[in-house]
């Protein structure tokens, strides 16, 4: 059976996509169906940053393909498990959730404990895109182990 993640942050334009990229390569071929959204609405359409794209794709990840959209509710019921990529993207997700609902909701950083990050820092306010996708490899090895 088909495993649906949704990764989520602020803009959809750094650490989602690039959590989605990531996973995705790293996953080979397991069954899973990837995606990612914004809890803003600021970029929706717009491919992701273009300094994230490069630090991606110097790693060997093409995000050139994916797209900004906006986090829905309906989101709830189109995934198995949404992972947020820091505190305040859980609870805007959180905000949202229809009554009744139970899909999980979690950090994504949850999957590397031993790093002791407590978040995916924003590499469009930050700079340091390296840093992040550094933490977001070490993150989506430990989800895709979490599914094995």
């Amino acid at each position: 059976m088909t495993k649906r993640i949704l990764f989520v942050c602020l803009g959809n334009i750094c650490r989602s996509p690039s959590a989605e990229g990531v996973t995705r390569a790293l996953a080979g071929s397991r069954d899973l169906m990837l995606d990612s959204a914004g809890t803003s609405g600021w970029h929706i359409g717009e491919p992701p940053y273009g300094e994230m794209r490069r630090a991606a794709g110097a790693r060997g990840y093409d995000l050139d393909t994916l797209r900004a959209r906006q986090f829905a509710r309906s989101d709830f019921e189109s995934f198995d498990l949404i992972l947020a990529m820091d505190d305040q993207n859980l609870a805007d997700i959180e905000a949202l959730r229809p009554p009744g609902n139970d899909t999980p909701v979690r950090l994504f950083t949850d999957y590397a404990p031993e790093t002791g990050a407590d978040h995916v820092p924003d590499p469009y306010y930050t700079r340091d895109f390296d840093g992040a996708l550094d933490l977001v490899e070490t993150c989506a090895r430990g989800l895709l182990a979490s599914l094995d």
